[in-house]
């Protein structure tokens, strides 16, 4: 009885593992970065986290400061989380304010919503 439920454990442990390798994207023949498999970029993740370091060193090696994510620009995703010293990057690097989604909102609108007051402040400035 032991032993069956080991191999019913290693058993569910693979499957977890295919079913899930098998939703991310690989590289495609137009962009130099991997996708995750719900179409965020690395780079929209390492803003999310807050992450600085990972971050300028993405933007380093080449990712699009105003590539679109679901929809958003990374900018709009540093505004929404209130991430003011990555919102400065993005903006050194070129990142466009007024670039807008699909329902007509910038990063400013974005930081508006969330009642992010710092990041306000930055893209009010800028």
């Amino acid at each position: 009885m032991k032993k069956s439920i080991v191999y019913l454990g290693v058993a569910l442990v693979a499957f977890a593992n295919v079913s899930f390798a098998s939703n991310l994207k690989s590289f495609s023949n137009d962009k130099s970065i991997v996708e995750y498999y719900d179409g965020t970029t690395p780079l929209i993740v390492a803003i999310s986290k807050g992450d600085i370091d990972i971050v300028k060193k993405f933007i380093e090696y080449g990712a699009d400061v105003n590539e679109k994510s679901n929809g958003m620009t990374p900018l709009m995703i540093a505004a929404r989380y209130n991430k003011v010293e990555i919102i400065k990057i993005l903006i050194s690097k070129g990142a466009r304010l007024n670039e807008k989604d699909e329902n007509g909102y910038t990063a400013l609108k974005y930081a508006e919503i969330s009642n992010a007051t710092e990041a306000i402040q930055i893209l009010k400035q800028s």
